[in-house]
């Protein structure tokens, strides 16, 4: 698995959204697409931070940016999710952790000393022409929104 990089062209995925659609990357030719990778529907910090991006969702997609989120959870999971914060764009079940393991968000991870394989919390920013302007690491779960405008520095 090689370590993406900004100014790399971001890998094309296709994954099964909350409805059964494929979404793929090439589907958002074109336009600018933040595609965030989080551990668990329903999890405090994950619904933060997706509420978040849907609080300013109209915000985002008048600057010219899709959301689209991934995580390991199945379809149902996601439509439950969906529907219990009225979220506005598209999840991705990638229940076999392809695309996660693709963008490096699959990795170990370390909790009261134990080591484990899970989720790397992970955000891309992706371009028009498909190349990644920016990986957040670091994401502020409840600001993420205003994190994504400071690191690409709009307002």
């Amino acid at each position: 698995m090689q370590t993406l990089k900004e100014g790399d062209k971001a890998p094309d995925f296709s994954g099964s959204n909350q409805n059964g659609d494929i979404i793929s990357l090439s589907d958002f030719k074109g336009k600018k697409i933040i595609l965030y990778f989080y551990p668990k529907d329903n999890t405090p910090g994950c619904t933060a931070q997706s509420c978040n991006l849907n609080d300013n969702y109209s915000e985002l997609t008048a600057k010219g940016f899709e959301v689209v989120g991934v995580s390991p959870d199945g379809a149902d999971s996601h439509l439950k999710f969906i529907a219990k914060y009225n979220l506005r764009f598209n999840l991705i079940a990638d229940t076999n952790k392809e695309i996660l393991e693709m963008y490096n968000a699959w990795g170990l991870k370390k909790m009261y000393g134990k080591e484990y394989m899970g989720v790397l919390r992970t955000t891309y920013i992706i371009n028009e022409e498909g190349v990644i302007e920016k990986i957040i690491k670091k994401v502020k779960t409840k600001d993420h929104t205003q994190q994504i405008y400071k690191e690409l520095e709009l307002k």
